[in-house]
């Protein structure tokens, strides 16, 4: 387990798969390898990254570490009827295919034990709220590093709205060209500076849904 965190916070990918499949091989309970190493291994990431000794290349890496690890583990918790925390909708807006602030946003939240419905990038409106329709999730992030597609986002609460769905799911936003005061105005229920900030937002969710 130990060895498995500290793969994990290296950001060794390959490493980390093949050491999930040993542990799985040896008999070793699916659910607590991602609750006790995992997880945690995530965990102390994020806490580094807030305070300035881990930057983002190494966030990025770990977070490619954990998501290889998850890749294994995903099928075999299912066999076994272990669930995730939460669903998570995610997608960068309409107009847009910048995917790197939102690819890091869904493997920090999978590293937390949330399933993450990735959409991908050029997301209309329609399509959100069609995942959110379909997946019922806690929460939906929207990503934009233009500042041309920004709008894009109000556009998709607007459309939440319209088909009776806006009060069912919290509305995160972020991204390079997003601030806290736009979030305001478009009435998004969160900004999040980065993938940590996000995380815990939905953490707090899930806490209250619990």
């Amino acid at each position: 387990m130990d060895e498995l965190k500290e793969l994990i916070k290296q950001g060794k990918a390959e490493e980390t798969e093949a050491r999930v499949r040993e542990l799985l091989q040896a008999g070793n309970d699916p659910e607590a390898l991602l609750r006790e190493a995992m997880i945690p291994a995530m965990e102390e990431v994020g806490n580094l990254f807030q305070a300035g000794e881990y930057y983002l290349p190494e966030m990025l890496l770990a977070a490619r570490a954990m998501q290889a690890g998850l890749e294994v583990l995903k099928p075999v918790l299912a066999r076994h009827g272990a669930g995730f925390l939460g669903k998570v909708v995610m997608g960068t807006v309409q107009g847009d295919i910048h995917d790197i602030g939102k690819n890091l946003v869904t493997m920090t939240l999978e590293g937390a034990g949330l399933e993450v419905i990735d959409l991908g990038v050029d997301v209309s409106p329609e399509r959100f709220v069609n995942a959110v329709r379909e997946h019922k999730p806690l929460a939906l992030g929207m990503s934009a590093l233009l500042t041309t597609t920004m709008l894009s986002m109000k556009e998709t609460i607007d459309a939440l709205r319209e088909a009776g769905l806006r009060d069912s799911v919290r509305v995160m936003v972020g991204g390079a060209a997003v601030r806290g005061e736009f979030a305001e105005e478009i009435g998004a229920d969160f900004y999040g500076p980065d993938s940590v900030a996000a995380r815990d937002y939905v953490r707090q969710i899930v806490e209250l849904a619990g």
